[in-house]
């Protein structure tokens, strides 16, 4: 499953096991081999980029995803699946669009300007485009901007918020010279203040708690896009969306967009069938070898911000609540090996992932996992140092065995696959894992999001902020747990965080992100397994759209279409 950062804030849009270089674009065209991410082979973009005049006007594209928004409230809680996100693009505010290269941009359409108008105190203005209404007929506001960051400090905790970052650090907003002008003033510097009210939500909706965490449930209320609903159905498992009539921006070329819930392992049949037109290879072979040999389908890769990895419980009183614990656990899973297992027939030189903040291909990154590789040895001598010792084929504890409840979503595959490799070499070292598969659509909220598992597995979709999209999942607040799913961490690593989100130069800012991952490392948060190699399989007829890079959050639905 996917989430995020998008994690969604993630976009933390929180990935799922289910499921957060130059710029360049254009179709592969064929369907060979997949490289391994971050190498310089692979393109930032690959969308079949097309000019909008050799485009049809209309159509309906057929979207296969995992699972219907739990709420289209991208900040609640169980708003960031990126099924949900995806959507949510269509016909809400982006004013800061992610390019393919990882570069923001700034939609017009909704901001004539946002700026820097003083550095202490940080204040930032943004000037509001005067055409832009919400499809209740209210024209954008000051008000807006002034009623997410009220709902998204954190200090009511009736707002069941994913993320406070950046948003806790504001300390008003201000109307300007009109409704029209907004100047927020920040308490702290927020280096990544382009993360913010991306998207942007009505201030009816952030109006009280309630409306908050369960108004937008359902239905999204009100919404300013190129798209506006047509119809949900959730027995169908289907969300249709069709060009606004009110939107003041660039007509968008298809006329309809649907969203279908369709199992992974049926989808290469759905597409030969013609019910369905773009979806993820989910980097599993089969899905692969299927949109290989369909003479339609194109695959297309690119450097996508999206990760495989284990997400453990260290909340009091759970079995792993123990941090050396958790790394010895750690050191008995071959990341290498589960790495070539899911990938090695899809890519050549497949290498697992060593950063939580950075993904490879990023200038910045480093591998920062050298003290917790896969040693069978140190991982056996590290428990009977703790007391874990081999009584049979489980090690005990003061009678207690040492069993390990893993949680995945059922219908994926490489859940599926990647678990019971994980079952077999923590068999190795004495641990047991009992693997527990639940529905697709309760996976995230009735488990991961209240921790209910012991480990669990899942995929991260990243973003172009490694603070604002991340924060949240590693940084510990009693009060609001957004994205910490493992409720783990310390008061070193909230420090960490905080000093980088507050550090306006790129390259000491980049300093302290990678001295925060080394700390996450160090506490056993989570395991990254690979990143996935962001190929998806389009029909060919399709244009700008395919496997987009950072250019996610959000897809420019004006340009996709089908070719003359």
């Amino acid at each position: 499953m996917k989430r995020r950062r998008m994690a969604a804030l993630v976009a933390p849009v929180a990935a799922l096991g289910l499921i957060l270089s130059a710029c360049g674009s254009g179709s592969s065209g064929g369907n060979s081999g997949l490289q391994d991410a971050g190498s310089n082979a692979v393109k930032s973009s690959d969308i079949n980029a097309m000019p909008v005049d050799q485009l049809k006007d209309g159509g309906n594209l057929q979207w296969a995803v995992d699972q219907l928004p739990d709420n289209w409230n991208y900040y609640e809680v169980d708003g960031t699946v990126l099924d949900g996100a995806s959507m949510m693009g269509a016909i809400l505010p982006y004013p800061f669009p992610q390019n393919a290269d990882a570069s923001v941009g700034l939609d017009q359409n909704y901001l004539t300007s946002a700026e820097v108008v003083s550095t202490d105190p940080e204040v930032i203005e943004y000037k509001i485009n005067p055409k832009a209404k919400w499809s209740n007929g209210r024209q954008f506001s000051w008000e807006d901007f002034a009623a997410q960051a009220k709902a998204l400090t954190g200090k009511d905790t009736a707002y069941q918020v994913s993320s406070t970052t950046g948003y806790e650090d504001i300390s008003k907003v201000e109307k300007g010279t009109d409704d029209l002008d907004v100047k927020v003033t920040f308490s702290k510097k927020f280096a990544e203040w382009k993360s913010l009210f991306s998207p942007l939500y009505p201030k009816e909706l952030n109006s009280d708690a309630n409306t908050f965490n369960k108004g937008w449930a359902s239905t999204p209320a009100i919404t300013a896009g190129p798209f506006k609903v047509k119809s949900i159905d959730q027995t169908a498992k289907t969300v249709v969306l069709e060009r606004d009539p009110n939107w003041w921006g660039a007509k968008p070329k298809l006329d309809t967009v649907t969203y279908k819930v369709v199992d992974r392992s049926a989808q290469p049949d759905a597409f030969a069938n013609g019910q369905i037109d773009y979806y993820g290879v989910n980097n599993d072979i089969n899905t692969f070898k299927r949109a290989q040999a369909d003479p339609n389908a194109a695959i297309r890769q690119s450097t996508y911000p999206d990760y495989s990895h284990l997400t453990f419980n260290g909340a009091t009183g759970s079995i792993l609540a123990d941090k050396d614990l958790r790394l010895a656990v750690m050191k008995g899973v071959d990341t290498v090996g589960i790495s070539k297992s899911i990938l090695g027939q899809m890519q050549k030189d497949t290498t697992p992932i060593g950063n939580h903040l950075y993904l490879k291909g990023s200038q910045y990154y480093e591998d920062h996992s050298a003290d917790y590789k896969f040693n069978v040895d140190t991982a056996k001598a590290d428990l009977d140092k703790l007391g874990w010792k081999q009584a049979g084929d489980v090690r005990a504890k003061d009678g207690k065995q040492l069993k390990l409840r893993l949680v995945i979503p059922s219908g994926t595959p490489i859940s599926q696959q990647t678990g019971q490799i994980l079952q077999s070499q923590l068999k190795t070292i004495g641990v047991a894992l009992d693997i527990q598969a639940v529905p697709t659509t309760e996976f995230f909220k009735n488990f991961v999001n209240v921790g209910n598992f012991d480990i669990t597995f899942f995929r991260w979709i990243s973003n172009s902020f490694p603070i604002g999209g991340s924060k949240g999942i590693y940084y510990l607040d009693p009060k609001n747990i957004n994205q910490n799913y493992g409720h783990i961490g310390d008061d070193k690593l909230n420090q960490l965080l905080d000093a980088a989100s507050q550090e306006l130069d790129d390259t000491k800012r980049a300093a302290d992100i990678n001295a925060a991952d080394k700390e996450i490392w160090a506490l056993g948060h989570q395991l990254p397994i690979f990143q996935s190699p962001g190929a998806f399989v389009t029909r060919k007829t399709l244009a700008n759209i395919g496997s987009p890079g950072y250019a996610n959050n959000p897809y420019d639905y004006t340009k996709m279409g089908f070719v003359k």
